[in-house]
């Protein structure tokens, strides 16, 4: 029998090659984003997902922060696959470039809606159905988290604050699961190759290679790259990175 996953953010970036790889593993896969356009994602870009992978990936337009919208996305995939084992949380927003005292609230309230409580949700949403499948002891939470959960990035303080809770939220999840079989971890991935990267170097007003460079491996980190180490902690194997952090960062953190 096929695993079943879901994961969010997935329309692009590291949340689209985590659908791929999963997908290469063998698994179908609810693909889920909030597709709210420029400079985030789109629904064509959720659309050519669902077109590279056919029958083996279900795209649905769904907000983090919806959770009613998430719990029927779980229940959706239930009714198509008949089970959920993993859930992968990479639905994800940056806001910054002013110091903590000038950062306005309400980039504060949006990365914590999204980047936080959006993990909350989907924990929420999906472990219940782990714990009622039919193998508990294979199903996997991951959650992206950032080397921002890990120490403070300059001008960066609200995104800071949130990836670390996402870390707290994981470690949280991964206690209240013991002895269910069930587990949960974060990949914390360094400077990737994707439009959050361009992003960020935009509000440093720095080149990418100059935030690269701050990696031992001294490129930037091919979203596969961090997908396959998404999908080993997804995997039955995985469960050893457990309430903890996987460092896919190039030696950022190191």
């Amino acid at each position: 029998m096929s695993r079943v996953a879901l994961v969010t953010g997935a329309a692009r970036g590291i949340g689209a090659a985590t659908v791929s790889r999963l997908v290469a593993d063998g698994c179908r896969v609810m693909a889920l984003d909030s597709c709210e356009g420029p400079p985030l994602a789109t629904e064509q870009d959720l659309e050519a997902l669902a077109e590279r992978h056919g029958e083996q990936v279900v795209c649905r337009v769904v907000d983090v922060r919806d959770r009613p919208a998430l719990e029927a996305a779980v229940a959706e995939t239930v009714r198509t696959w008949g089970r959920l084992d993993v859930a992968v949380a990479a639905a994800a927003v940056l806001r910054g470039g002013r110091p903590l005292w000038e950062t306005s609230e309400d980039d504060l309230d949006t990365l914590w809606a999204v980047d936080a409580k959006g993990v909350w949700n989907v924990a929420a949403a999906t472990v219940p159905a782990m714990l009622a499948g039919p193998d508990p002891h294979g199903c996997r939470f991951v959650a992206v988290a950032s080397a921002a959960s890990d120490r403070g990035l300059f001008r960066l303080a609200a995104y800071t604050a949130a990836k670390h809770a996402v870390v707290g939220i994981v470690r949280g999840l991964a206690a209240d699961l013991v002895g269910t079989g069930v587990t949960a971890s974060a990949v914390s991935p360094g400077s990737t190759d994707t439009d959050m990267l361009r992003a960020t170097a935009e509000l440093y007003d720095v080149p990418v290679d100059e935030l690269v460079h701050h990696q031992l491996i001294r490129r930037a980190i091919d979203p596969a790259e961090v997908a396959a180490a998404i999908a080993f902690c997804a995997s039955p194997a995985g469960g050893v990175v457990n309430g903890t952090v996987l460092h896919a960062d190039g030696g950022f953190t190191g």
